[in-house]
């Protein structure tokens, strides 16, 4: 009898263990039931706002085929944007909007450039004179060639004076021809040496105006330099009065 009764007792206990765990299971399939069709409920909630091509605006469930490229917005069951396509860019609106990128950067690039130059001008110098310095220096060494070939030619256009006078002597003679291979020899030498010093002048002539143009920067940058650091100079305190024992005023007395 007792053996029964226990046998009874946990058959119920199983039988209990089983109902819990089916009701439990039960449960987390509605829950995911409701889930999927809050999500499906959600998506069929959503709504669409697009323009067509006379201007007027539709509201639908879905965008139609011809509104696909076209820009549209995504609305909320409570007609609150939450999305936003724009409008399909055709070839040339892409290639126009790929140009203008383009020249942003190079504007970018470009900008560090001069920010990159200013600084290590700001770096290299610390006065106009040592602009001045420095622009001496560049322009000795392309001096002394243009002084080098001016006296080159000088020495040139002797012996061609030379050449020329033992040619008008030799008139008939043999020599003449030798003298012409000369002169030639001397005119394009000359012409050499003139090429070289018109190419020097024009390289002194930049290097002049690129230290100009330097100074001219370098002078913009130190005031700009000052004027940023007199702005942000603390203003000085109020001065205060001189401190002192005040004056004594006699007072009248009455005699009685």
């Amino acid at each position: 009898m007792r053996r029964e009764m226990a046998a009874e007792r946990t058959l119920t206990r199983d039988v209990k263990a089983e109902l819990m765990r089916l009701a439990a299971a039960s449960a987390m399939v509605i829950a995911a039931g409701a889930v999927i069709l809050s999500a499906v409920g959600s998506a069929r909630a959503a709504t669409y706002k697009w323009v067509d091509e006379k201007g007027v605006v539709h509201y639908t469930d879905k965008l139609p085929p011809e509104a696909v490229d076209k820009a549209s917005t995504e609305l909320s069951k409570q007609g609150v944007p939450v999305n936003k396509t724009d409008k399909a860019l055709t070839p040339e609106q892409r290639r126009a909007k790929e140009l203008e990128a383009e020249k942003a950067k190079e504007a970018a690039r470009a900008q560090e450039e001069i920010a990159r130059r200013d600084r290590a001008l700001v770096a290299s110098y610390t006065s106009e004179a040592e602009i001045d310095l420095a622009l001496n220096r560049s322009l000795q060494t392309i001096n002394n060639v243009i002084l080098s070939s001016q006296a080159f030619s000088e020495q040139l256009n002797k012996r061609k004076a030379d050449v020329e006078t033992k040619k008008a002597e030799s008139q008939g003679k043999a020599v003449v021809a030798v003298l012409d291979r000369e002169l030639e020899s001397i005119d394009a030498e000359l012409a050499r040496q003139a090429d070289l010093v018109a190419q020097k002048n024009k390289e002194a002539a930049a290097i002049t105006a690129k230290y100009d143009a330097d100074k001219q920067r370098w002078r913009e940058l130190s005031a700009s330099k000052e004027k940023t650091a007199a702005n942000d100079k603390p203003a000085s305190a109020t001065k205060a009065p001189a401190t002192g024992a005040a004056p004594v005023v006699p007072t009248a007395t009455t005699k009685k």
